[in-house]
């Protein structure tokens, strides 16, 4: 039987969204994704103790101060949990810039060469590296510097169309445009639950960008993140990447191939719009409520994540 996995494999890159080691030496994706709450859950596991431990050790012969050895300390235990996934995946491996930076370009910018001099450290080479930015106006900008830099960045929490378009006009590597955080906006404001995949919003809003940026011409990569399920998956086959949880990774390995679902385009390109300004960007972003209210969930998600990560590390 050829299952959906395989299926998928055969059209998109396949990215594991986890920070567990095994399940990615396991599921063999060709990259690997990781966040502030992937970490954490992987710094409460017994397994990763030891990256902890080691981690605090370098940030208090690195510094002097408490907050900065513990703010160091968890930059270099993702670090040293993203070398282990760079040295299984043949990809990329993401790592992530603190989501309290996400109004604050310049700081992002640095927490990002900081992130790549500790990969440095650990002999991997920034190429295998992709920062991970909020799609915030402020991290769109620092990506679009970044890159000039030749630093490949990956704009994640990306739910309406004008962060897709900013991001596009910034020459950003990668986005990361979330489906079932989508969903879950709709579901609870009185949306019921598609029984169709394609009338998924969240389906919709990832064919939506990955339509306007083949059909303009834009490089960026396209990635769907962020599942609820496997038929979300399916109906994005043909996408240029999907990360993928290693539990729906599992459900996709047993279930069979259907050939309903391709994402495809022709080679004609429409001319370009002018790049977004920052007011228009603003505007556009405003006037999508679920976008607003996800993005700023999003991000304090991720920095609540932060904040419990640090209080794991104090307590070492």
């Amino acid at each position: 039987m050829t299952s959906a996995l395989d299926r998928l494999k055969q059209h998109s890159s396949i990215v594991a969204d986890t920070g567990d080691i095994e399940a990615i030496r396991k599921h063999q994706p060709e990259d690997a994704t990781t966040n502030p709450s992937l970490l954490l859950k992987a710094a409460q596991t017994p397994a990763y103790q030891p990256f902890l431990k080691q981690a605090l050790d370098y940030a208090k012969s690195q510094e002097q101060d408490e907050q900065k050895q513990v703010e160091l300390a968890c930059d270099y235990f993702a670090v040293l949990i993203g070398k282990e996934i760079a040295n299984i995946v043949p990809g990329y491996i993401s790592t992530e810039v603190d989501a309290r930076l996400s109004f604050d370009t310049q700081a992002t910018i640095a927490k990002a060469q900081q992130l790549l001099a500790l990969y440095a450290e650990q002999g991997v080479s920034k190429d295998k590296i992709l920062i991970k930015i909020a799609s915030t106006w402020e991290g769109i900008k620092a990506a679009e510097e970044l890159e000039k830099q030749g630093v490949k960045c990956n704009l994640t929490l990306l739910f309406s169309q004008a962060q897709a378009r900013a991001c596009a006009d910034a020459n950003v590597f990668l986005i990361s445009p979330f489906v079932g955080r989508i969903l879950d906006w709709h579901v609870a404001n009185g949306v019921d639950k598609p029984t169709d995949p394609l009338d998924d919003p969240g389906v919709q809003s990832v064919r939506t960008i990955y339509d306007f940026y083949k059909q303009h011409g834009y490089k960026t990569v396209v990635m769907g993140a962020s599942f609820r399920n496997t038929g979300e998956i399916v109906a994005l086959t043909g996408c240029d990447k999907l990360t993928i949880s290693p539990a729906l990774l599992e459900e996709l390995g047993e279930l069979p191939a259907s050939e309903e679902y391709l994402l495809e385009y022709n080679d004609s390109v429409a001319e370009k719009p002018a790049p977004l300004t920052e007011s228009e960007f603003r505007w556009l972003h405003n006037q999508d409520a679920m976008a607003t209210e996800k993005l700023a969930e999003g991000i304090r998600a991720f920095a609540h994540a932060q904040e419990i990560l640090e209080s794991e590390v104090k307590s070492l």
